[in-house]
This record gives C-alpha cells, sequence and structure tokens, in this order.
C-alpha cells in the first residue's frame, strides 16, 4: 500500500490547489476524487470573477488547474471516500471501490452538492427533465420553453445563458432576484425571459412527460401554472461531508469546523474549500482555504519528522 504525505480529497479549486501548494513543499501527494476533476465550475458556463481571467469557461479553468497539478508530479486517482481511521500519526483511507491509502495527514476538500426542493413531482423527473447543470443539459432545449428556479447568481448566470438556447426562459424564485446587480440587469433585459419573485414551488406537473410547474405567490392570493419543456434548479447547496460525520469534524450543518489554517479538531486533518464552516464560496476564496492547508500540513508534517 503506498504512503503519502498528504491525501487530499475531493479534486475541485481548493482541492487542486493544495495540492499544488503541498507538491511545492515537496510532499508526496496523493489527489482522490470520485469523478473528473473540477468540481462545481465544471458545470459553469462562465466565471467572470477570478482574478486575472477576465470570463472564462469553467470546464477551461479545471482543465488548467489539474494540469498545473499533473506538472508538479500529483498523484491523482479516482475514489469514493467512505471512513478515515484517524489512528496515530498516519491516516487510513477507506474507498467504497475497495480501495485504502494511508497519509500522514489528510486535507478534505469535498465540497457541496445541490439542494432540491423535495415537491411533488421532482423525484419522477430528476436527471431527465429537471437538471442542476445548465451547460450539461441546455443544449437540449434548443428552441424549447425552460424554468430556472432560483434568484442567486448561479441562477441568474445559468439563465442568462440558456436564453441563449432555449425559446423562453422562466425565472421561478421564492424571494427576489439575489444575484450581482449587473447580472441581474443583464437578465431582465432580454426579451425571452420573464422573472416571477416571490413564488413557492408546490409541484412538478405531467406524468410520463414533464409539463411544468405550479406555485403559489407568497405576497398575494393566487397560483400560477407554468408550461415548459424542461426545469433547472438553483436553490442552493448542501455540504459532502457524511463520511467524517464520525470524526467529530462537523458542526450542525454538516459542514466541517476549521482554525484559521484550516485545521480540524482532529491532529493532522485539514479541511477547505465550500465543504468548510465559512461566509463566502467563491472560487477564489476555495484556492485560499486550498494554500492555507497545505502550508499548514507541511508544518504539521514537518514537525511529525
Amino acid at each position: 500500500m503506498a504512503q503519502y504525505d498528504v491525501a487530499i480529497i475531493g479534486a475541485g479549486p481548493a482541492g487542486m490547489t493544495a495540492a499544488i501548494y503541498a507538491a511545492r513543499a515537496n510532499l508526496k501527494v496523493l489527489l482522490l476524487d470520485k469523478l473528473a476533476p473540477g468540481g462545481q465550475i465544471v458545470n459553469t458556463f462562465e466565471i467572470q470573477n477570478y482574478t486575472g481571467m477576465g470570463t472564462i469557461n469553467g470546464a477551461e479553468l479545471a482543465i488548467k488547474m489539474f494540469e498545473h497539478t499533473l506538472e508538479l508530479g500529483v498523484n491523482f486517482d479516482y475514489g469514493t471516500v467512505t471512513s478515515i481511521r484517524a489512528e496515530g500519526n498516519l491516516k487510513e483511507l477507506i474507498c467504497e471501490e475497495g480501495l485504502s491509502f494511508t497519509a500522514k495527514a489528510v486535507i478534505i476538500a469535498t465540497g457541496t452538492k445541490p439542494r432540491m426542493l423535495g415537491v411533488p413531482g421532482e423525484i419522477n423527473f430528476a436527471g431527465t427533465s429537471i437538471s442542476w447543470c445548465a451547460i450539461c443539459d441546455g443544449p437540449h432545449y434548443r428552441g424549447k420553453k425552460v424554468i430556472v428556479i432560483g434568484g442567486g447568481n448561479s441562477a441568474v448566470e445559468e439563465a442568462i445563458y440558456l436564453a441563449g438556447l432555449a425559446q423562453e426562459v422562466t425565472v421561478v424564485t421564492l424571494f427576489n432576484l439575489t444575484a450581482d446587480p449587473s447580472a441581474c440587469d443583464k437578465l431582465k433585459a432580454l426579451a425571452n425571459v420573464r422573472v416571477y419573485e416571490y413564488y413557492d414551488i408546490l409541484e412538478f406537473l405531467g406524468s410520463d412527460k414533464f409539463e411544468g410547474l405550479k406555485a403559489r405567490s407568497t405576497k398575494t392570493p393566487g397560483e400560477i401554472t407554468i408550461f415548459a419543456d424542461g426545469a433547472f434548479e438553483y436553490i442552493g447547496l448542501k455540504p459532502t461531508a457524511e463520511a467524517f460525520k464520525e470524526l467529530g469534524i462537523l458542526n450542525d450543518y454538516g459542514y466541517i469546523e476549521t482554525d484559521a489554517y484550516m485545521a480540524t479538531s482532529v491532529p493532522g486533518i485539514y479541511g477547505a474549500g465550500d465543504i468548510i464552516s465559512k461566509h463566502l464560496r467563491q472560487v477564489i476564496t476555495a484556492c485560499s482555504d486550498g494554500a492555507i492547508a497545505a502550508q499548514s500540513v507541511a508544518k504539521y508534517i514537518e514537525k511529525l519528522n
């Protein structure tokens, strides 16, 4: 069994940045992910606030980051970590695929996954007519009608992208549009976009075929029915840290608690990126977390030796 100085779980911006900094500190690094490297940014059409990049496609940025890790000799492998045995100075990572790895330190950067509404009809169409990735599934709706659920940055940015493909885009949000004002203005200026603010989704319609949804206003009496060919949900994210619950490092919301050095309460285990308890979850803050975590790991391992 190969032994590493640090094993990094999750190959999103936080994990890849941690890998880069750890490799530059002359550590033997393992970068693990159950999917292709990139995390959430792989599914993002445009990123406009990553310093120095201007506007860049999310998948393109992910590729650039991953190529950087490979240039530094980082070992990458596929694996779904189900638990960590943290006894003594060595940590053992147990994977669903039957694999296991050992390392002196671990950085958990598993990120988040999209939330679901939990309303009738959602499960029936999840993954087919209801999607969480406009860049993946948007082209299927060229010249058709789609609904975007949510009012934050992701919802508004993806609605703008979909408006360039679909005949009609209807945005439905429980509150008002909370995205960056410039993005909201751009969305509202599009001729094929309608916005319904302060509407609560009641159910998705259709038996064998998706037909649309029914929603109720939270401001005035009455319901609306919106007919469409598909829907995209952007109503927030939830942490993917279930595998680490037994370590006692999660808060009541399921996020990992860390200090300013990205260290958890378990010596040798660190967190980074969207998975940790923090105020701002952006690509640039994830990278910052990864850099700090890697530097902390380097100092931790130096003390072990």
